[in-house]
C-alpha cells in the first residue's frame, strides 16, 4: 500500500489559553494516521497560560518561540523546521473536523492544485458574536469565495491553506512586513508563478470569529491599513471590490465637508446613505432571515463596522505608508532547510 503523505501542521500563536486546547484537540483527534504528521506551534512570547497547557502536551506537538510575535515570522518559523512534504496553516481559534487533513491531501491530488484550503465557517458566542458570524458569511460583508462558497472552486485566496513544501521553495516563504493580508499576498505570487488555488467545502472547520463590534472593527481596519503595503508590491492583486469601502468612506467625508458650504453636495449625500441604508436592510433580511429583530440590527452594526473600518483602515495606510510608492520593493525570505528529507529517511 502507497504511503500517504507526511504533514507538518503549523500554527502561529499567542496568548490562547481559551482556545488552543479547543484546536490541538482537534488535530490531534484527525484520522489521518498519527505517525504521519507533525504538530508544530509557534508561540509569539505568551504571557498568558499557553505555555503551561502546550507543556502538557509532551512529545505530541513541538514548540517554537516567535520573538517577533506576528503571524508571517512565525509561519515561516514553523515552515523552516517542518519535517513535511506538505505544510498546512492551522489557526488557534480553529477547530478542526476529524477528516480535515485527510480531505486536504484528496483536494490536492484531485485538483492538482499548489494550495487547497476550506471555506471559513464562522461561529459566533453571544447575540453579537453570533451577528456576526451571520455577517462574515455574507457575500455582502465580505467578497472572498471562502467566505460563502459551497461547491469546489479555483479561487484567488482560500482560509488557511495546505500547500506542498515545493510551493515555498519555489516562490518563497510569506512576507515578514504584513502584520495583516500575509496570505493574500503569497497567494497572489503563487498564481502570478502559474500555481493554482483551490477551495472544497470537504475541508471543514469552524472559526470562532470576534465577539464584539470594536474588535471587529480593529480587525477590519487592520485589513484595510496593510492592503495597502499589498498594492503597492503587487497592484495587480487588487480587484475592484477592494476599492470600495475607501472610496464609500472617503466620498461621505467629502460630501459631509462641502455640504458645510452647498445644498447640492448635502442632497448627494442623503442620497448615497439612502441607497447604502437601502442595501444594508436587503442585505441583513437576507442574511438573518427567520431571525428577530434584535439579531438583524446586531447583523446591520456588525456590516457597518466591517465596511466602513475596512474604508477607514485603507484610507490611513495611504498615509501611513504614503512613502513607500516609489521604494524599491525586497523579495520575500527564502527557504533553504531540506525539511521533508528528514521524513524520507525515516
Amino acid at each position: 500500500m502507497q504511503q500517504v503523505p507526511f504533514i507538518s501542521v503549523v500554527i502561529p500563536m499567542r496568548n490562547e489559553a481559551g482556545w488552543i486546547q479547543k484546536c490541538l484537540g482537534s488535530i490531534l483527534a484527525q484520522d489521518y494516521p498519527r505517525e504521519r504528521f507533525e504538530v508544530i506551534v509557534v508561540d509569539g512570547e505568551s504571557d498568558d497560560a499557553s505555555l503551561s497547557i502546550l507543556a502538557s502536551y509532551g512529545d505530541q506537538i513541538r514548540v517554537l518561540t516567535n520573538p517577533k510575535r506576528i503571524v508571517p515570522t512565525a509561519m515561516n518559523i514553523g515552515i523552516r523546521a517542518a519535517r513535511g512534504e506538505i505544510v498546512t496553516r492551522v489557526d488557534a481559534h480553529t477547530v478542526l473536523d476529524p477528516t480535515y487533513l485527510r480531505e486536504g491531501v484528496d483536494a490536492l491530488r484531485r485538483s492538482g492544485a499548489d494550495n487547497v484550503g476550506g471555506p471559513m465557517i464562522s461561529v459566533g458566542g453571544g447575540k453579537q458574536g453570533d451577528a456576526i458570524a451571520a455577517a462574515m458569511a455574507s457575500r455582502f460583508g465580505i467578497g472572498a469565495y471562502f467566505h460563502f462558497g459551497t461547491e469546489d472552486a479555483e479561487v484567488d485566496t482560500v482560509y488557511m491553506g495546505m500547500y506542498p513544501r515545493q510551493v515555498f521553495e519555489r516562490i518563497g516563504l510569506f512576507d515578514e512586513e504584513l502584520v495583516r493580508n500575509q496570505d493574500d499576498e503569497l497567494n497572489y505570487r503563487l498564481r502570478k508563478a502559474g500555481g493554482r488555488v483551490f477551495m472544497t467545502p470537504r475541508m471543514r472547520s469552524s472559526y470562532q470569529n470576534r465577539q464584539s463590534i470594536k474588535t471587529l472593527a480593529r480587525q477590519f481596519f487592520q485589513y484595510g491599513e496593510w492592503k495597502v503595503r499589498v498594492l503597492q508590491k503587487h497592484p495587480m492583486q487588487m480587484s475592484w471590490r477592494h476599492f470600495v469601502p475607501p472610496l464609500f468612506v472617503a466620498t461621505l467625508a467629502a460630501l459631509s465637508l462641502l455640504s458645510l458650504f452647498a445644498p447640492a453636495p448635502r442632497w448627494l449625500l442623503v442620497l448615497i446613505l439612502g441607497a447604502y441604508l437601502a442595501a444594508i436592510v436587503f442585505a441583513t433580511t437576507r442574511t438573518a432571515r427567520g431571525r428577530d429583530v434584535e439579531l438583524s440590527l446586531r447583523v446591520a452594526l456588525a456590516f457597518v463596522a466591517m465596511h466602513v473600518s475596512w474604508g477607514l483602515g485603507f484610507l490611513m495606510g495611504l498615509c501611513r505608508f504614503g512613502s513607500r510608492w516609489f521604494t524599491p520593493e525586497t523579495g520575500p525570505p527564502r527557504l533553504s532547510s531540506p525539511g521533508a528529507a528528514e521524513v524520507a529517511a525515516d
